[in-house]
């Protein structure tokens, strides 16, 4: 399994892309597996996304805000080759068999038992496919009481007490954006990395070459819970929920300005607390107050706190506010909206977005995080629906009375018309 069963692009002036070789097959819907997938390909690898004929990924049709694309998909999706394949069929299973006898990974997160009923368990392909890595994204896992449940972002979420932790008292919240399918999606993403690194990424590392990964929503929200749930477990109390505040430190929390705005303002440790209270409030008093002495301390009457700093931000402008903030080393931000970060200069400043095409005309994306020196994320086009079938069937040797013999069949999906 060496680099050859990619494409290795290369830009002028820069280095290959890390995972330039590499090819995944993805069966993924929604968000966790694309989030995995893409990820992978913004560094390099090539990504054949095998989509039902019957409409595809279902967030394709979540809606149609991104000319006429659903937001979530263009999001999750850019750089991938979609190949239509309807795999309750033999001929289709087939040419799924085919792709992964030139494939590096198999990423999937469809509904609990769909690979058992088609036969791509890890255990199944161990014989055919014994260099593959094989990534499954469930819900809850293996071997509990869960374990048959569909589980979307919001479910596990609120199964984990992650919501039970957001919002305010007595008014629970999902954070908003779907933590449980990312941050799940990045560990498959880092687990998969690890196991190319023991294998040597170009087949000559002599250690383990395919491999398992399973991965859960739920186990990953418990473990984004790990504050929390120590906590409560050594204090036996569920702490409630603070807004934009934490109920692990204060003073922690937003609050309005005198010109309309809200600044959000935040200390670590006794020292800032120090320098927040006399060089911003100009408060000597509430420095040397006992009350405040330590965080703990300040948690507990972190009322007081918060009135006085209410008091003050509200005579004050947000660039008053952030300047003193800034002057004494104290956390600050502007509470902004999704159209304030779109504006955001910071983002503009440092070059953040890129234009991505689609089949609908070009849109704007926004730069994944990892800044490599020297390599540029791939920042592929979003693939329309089976946009690539008849080319990647015709690399596997299909000429085109055998795709539209297959196309007759229903084994494949109708041919893309962009």
């Amino acid at each position: 399994m060496g680099p050859s069963r990619g494409t290795t692009d290369v830009s002028p002036g820069t280095a290959p892309r890390p995972l330039a070789g590499i090819t995944v097959v993805a069966l993924e819907q929604a968000v966790s597996a694309p989030m995995c997938t893409r990820t992978l390909g913004d560094l390099g690898a090539r990504v054949i996304k095998v989509e039902n004929p019957k409409g595809g990924d279902f967030a394709r049709n979540y809606d149609d805000a991104v000319n006429g694309m659903a937001a979530h998909f263009v999001w999750v999706n850019r750089g991938k080759e979609s190949v239509t394949l309807d795999l309750k069929s033999t001929a289709g299973l087939d040419i799924l068999h085919q792709l992964l006898d030139q494939a590096d990974i198999l990423v999937s997160n469809l509904a609990p038992g769909s690979t058992a009923k088609m036969g791509i368990t890890p255990p199944d392909l161990a014989d055919r496919h014994p260099d593959l890595i094989v990534v499954e994204i469930d819900g809850y896992g293996p071997g509990g009481p869960l374990s048959h449940k569909r589980a979307y972002d919001l479910l596990a979420q609120a199964e984990s007490g992650a919501c039970a932790i957001t919002g305010s008292p007595g008014a629970p919240a999902k954070p908003g954006p779907p933590m449980a399918d990312v941050c799940s999606g990045l560990y498959a993403a880092i687990s998969i990395l690890s196991l190319l690194v023991a294998r040597g990424h170009d087949g000559s590392g002599g250690g383990r070459r395919g491999g398992a990964i399973a991965i859960s929503l739920f186990d990953t929200m418990a473990e984004l819970m790990g504050y929390a749930l120590n906590f409560t477990r050594y204090t036996g109390i569920d702490q409630e929920p603070r807004g934009m505040g934490s109920p692990a430190v204060a003073p922690y929390g937003s609050y309005p300005t005198a010109d309309g705005q809200t600044v959000v303002l935040g200390t670590t440790n006794d020292r800032e607390w120090q320098r927040f209270s006399t060089e911003i409030l100009q408060r000597a008093d509430l420095a040397s107050d006992p009350r405040f002495r330590t965080n703990a301390d300040r948690v507990e009457h972190r009322e007081v706190l918060d009135d006085a700093i209410g008091s003050w931000c509200a005579e004050h402008d947000l660039e008053e506010i952030q300047k003193a903030a800034d002057a004494a080393g104290i956390g600050n931000a502007r509470f902004n909206r999704p159209s304030d970060v779109i504006a955001h200069p910071h983002l503009a400043a440092r070059d953040r977005w890129r234009e991505v095409g689609t089949p609908n005309g070009p849109i704007t994306a926004v730069l994944p995080p990892p800044v490599i020196e020297g390599i540029e994320p791939v920042m592929g086009a979003i693939p329309g629906l089976g946009e690539h079938t008849d080319t990647v069937l015709a690399a596997l040797g299909f000429d085109s009375s055998g795709i539209d013999a297959l196309r007759d069949q229903g084994a494949v999906g109708p041919a893309f018309e962009r």
